[in-house]
């Protein structure tokens, strides 16, 4: 049961290093033209012209094919505002992880079928008070060349919503990020995102709300950074889930290390520079 950890791991690695600042890649800002930036764990994020940037995490891309573009829009209200398309092919991983033994995640007899997930996401930003707001809404579908095996799922917080997203077909997340700088060097970031997996195949004459409304996932991460240049810093943080599974509610504080069954703080560096 230890190695379905170190999935959670990689998952949550992968979005907790996240800020909306210029080394963000969720906020509504758009990484200046010809910068580069990338992270340890954090996605490699260029600059390809003034209102565009693309970006991929480089540690999943060989095993988990995906790539984001985000553009600049119009501003509304006072707010910054983006579009953030984002592909990502998950087949090969999981067929890498249905196998038994160390490493095996899934019953090795299931076959993953070609499945590819898409996200559009509308991102507002604005100062407000000394501190950056930043709104997302979007929503989640996937397209599979057949219907997955029911069993295809690891039921756990922060990976069953994400996976689950291919049985069920389409997702709904929305999120609000509040940042902070405390002074030249450090600044902090506080989040609050909201994942749900709607069960349309139960809408039915008297359904019940909990049908409608399906699956949920309510994840919140708190980020402290220090930025010693514009090309260099470091960041650490924590992230909590709280997600409703099929077998009921679990809570799970972030990165989670097997070997030691505990939480441990992860540091982050993450490096910029700017393509001549």
């Amino acid at each position: 049961m230890k190695h379905i950890y170190y999935i959670v791991l990689l998952f949550s690695i992968k979005t907790l290093f996240s800020m909306n600042t210029s080394w963000s890649s969720n906020s509504a800002e758009v990484i200046a033209k010809k910068r580069w930036e990338i992270g340890l764990f954090q996605p490699f994020r260029y600059g390809y012209s003034d209102k565009t940037e693309f970006s991929t995490h480089p540690l999943l891309f060989f095993v988990m094919p995906n790539v984001s573009v985000k553009r600049a829009e119009e501003r509304i209200w006072g707010f910054n505002c983006a579009s953030k398309i984002s592909f990502r092919y998950p087949t090969p991983l999981l067929n890498i992880i249905s196998k038994e033994g160390i490493g095996g995640v899934i019953d090795p007899n299931l076959k993953t079928p070609p499945m590819v997930g898409f996200s559009y996401s509308w991102i507002m930003t604005k100062p407000l008070n000394g501190f950056d707001i930043t709104i997302k809404n979007g929503i989640d579908f996937a397209l599979v060349s057949e219907a997955p095996d029911k069993r295809l799922t690891i039921d756990l917080p922060l990976v069953y919503h994400r996976l689950a997203l291919y049985s069920n077909g389409w997702g709904y997340h929305n999120g609000i990020d509040i940042q902070k700088s405390i002074n030249k060097n450090f600044s902090f970031l506080v989040d609050l995102d909201f994942l749900i997996l709607p069960k349309i195949a139960k809408m039915q004459s008297d359904p019940s709300f909990k049908d409608l409304r399906g699956l949920f996932s309510l994840e919140h991460k708190f980020l402290l950074s220090w930025e010693k240049s514009k090309n260099f810093r470091v960041t650490t943080g924590y992230k909590l889930v709280r997600a409703e599974l099929p077998f009921g509610k679990q809570t799970r504080i972030l990165p989670y290390l097997p070997l030691m069954e505990s939480w441990v703080p992860i540091i982050e560096l993450q490096w910029a520079g700017v393509k001549k």
